[in-house]
């Protein structure tokens, strides 16, 4: 194995433990979460062959989300519509495990779930219109995501990182932008495209961190059907723009 591709997979490991760690004391902390999944520990495998098949194929750009969706949260790909991670990535057939304490509402169905998810339809069906196959994609992008737990109150809402008291989740937060300074670290990437405001405050606090002042930092609108943006014109408005930013 290629020593990025081992550099990037001990790193994940290491975000996952500390997740594992510290989610216990952010539930018990944060009034609002009453479950915190980490799909880099039960969807480790998919996740764990997603950095194996794509992370040192040259990439100098990576795309950054705030943290896992639907998608990501079945197949442990950063947003992981199943369809896209079957058909596109040609990841499939890997064991995802279930958490340990889950909302009856929010189960994990793995790789076989069979709900689709927006974002990750909309993000890796771009990829792939610009760049064409996956090697050929990667050798421009890499795509992971900024905070790995996926969250949810009482009712099975979700719960999404910014909605955090910084001292609820500090030292979640620091392992994330650790994990982050080191990512771009080890693929010598010059540019950060943030998917959406809030993780481009993210990438802005990491890489200040991290005094590295050659890094560019750009942000595209959130895929979501959230974001009404994403949604006009059928979201040819959302693909025209980021296809701008990805190709300029």
């Amino acid at each position: 194995m290629e020593d990025k591709t081992k550099k990037i997979i001990a790193i994940a490991n290491k975000l996952k433990n500390k997740c594992n760690e510290l989610k216990e004391n952010l539930i018990k902390e944060s009034l609002q979460i009453e479950y915190a999944y980490n799909p880099l520990d039960y969807a480790w495998k998919p996740h764990q062959q997603y950095i194996k098949k794509y992370a040192n194929l040259g990439a100098k750009t990576v795309i950054m989300g705030m943290n896992p969706g639907h998608g990501m949260g079945n197949t442990g790909i950063p947003f992981g519509c199943p369809k896209k991670v079957k058909n596109y990535l040609k990841i499939e057939n890997l064991e995802v495990k279930k958490p340990k304490k889950m909302h009856p509402k929010r189960d994990v169905f793995g790789l076989e779930c069979k709900k689709p998810e927006v974002s990750g339809t909309r993000i890796w069906g771009l990829v792939e219109e610009i760049y064409g196959a996956p090697k050929m994609a990667f050798g421009n992008i890499y795509i992971i995501n900024h905070f790995p737990l996926w969250m949810f109150n009482e009712k099975g809402q979700n719960i999404t990182p910014d909605k955090l008291r910084l001292g609820q989740a500090k030292d979640i937060f620091d392992a994330c932008d650790k994990h982050l300074i080191n990512v771009i670290k080890i693929l010598q990437a010059d540019t950060i495209i943030a998917v959406g405001k809030y993780a481009e405050k993210m990438a802005k606090k990491a890489m200040s961190a991290s005094k590295n002042k050659n890094i560019k930092i750009k942000v595209i609108p959130h895929p979501s059907p959230a974001n009404p943006i994403a949604n006009k014109d059928k979201g040819e408005v959302w693909k025209r723009i980021v296809k701008e930013i990805l190709t300029g």
